[in-house]
């Protein structure tokens, strides 16, 4: 369903495994900074009514999804460490030239945030099966069903706004670019490094 040109290598969770407060802080920000870009994505583009409508409610959303990790962390005896760089998402986020129309601008933005999403799921879906601790594969399994529909949204997005076979074709050569990424990482205790 997600499309994915290079499933993440599944020795990934025992990086996890053994790093799982490292993890939790990770996915705190990745959450934070999802609220973030559909909060941008508001601001960037306010004529666009019903993404803007979709953006509040997603903002929202990904701030409860901090506040449920972040609440994971305290359960744990932990405190929130601090932001690191994404490595995966900055490296994404350079396939596509700067500039061009404002549509233009759009339609790569919301790809950029499907492919995010959608590579978040995909590693959720792994830590939601292999994870050892059974209430935390649990709460990946419910943030692995949120972040599919996330993908889905983006997507659709990039889609109605742009010209679909234009779209369609930008989206393959992503996933492409995003597969030779991915290649590179697996290996660092974070949701997508």
């Amino acid at each position: 369903m997600l499309g994915l040109k290079l499933p993440t290598d599944p020795r990934w969770v025992n990086i996890v495994e053994k790093n799982v407060d490292e993890i939790l802080t990770d996915h705190a920000y990745c959450e934070q900074k999802a609220a973030s870009t559909a909060i941008s994505l508001i601001v960037s583009f306010p004529e666009y009514p019903e993404l803007v409508e979709e953006m509040v409610a997603l903002s929202r959303e990904e701030m409860g999804h901090f506040k449920m990790v972040h609440d994971k962390i305290i359960a744990r005896g932990k405190t929130l460490g601090r932001d690191r760089k994404d490595d995966y998402v900055l490296q994404l986020v350079t396939f596509f030239p700067k500039g061009g129309s404002r549509t233009t601008q759009l339609v790569h933005r919301l790809l950029y945030a499907a492919l995010i999403e959608a590579r978040s799921c995909e590693r959720f879906r792994l830590l939601s099966e292999e994870l050892e601790d059974k209430e935390l594969a649990e709460f990946y399994h419910k943030l692995m069903i949120s972040e599919a529909s996330h993908y889905t949204m983006f997507l659709k997005f990039a889609r109605h706004y742009g010209n679909r076979n234009e779209v369609d074709k930008k989206w393959q050569d992503l996933l492409e670019y995003e597969a030779e990424i991915v290649k590179n990482l697996g290996r660092n205790e974070t949701i997508h490094g």
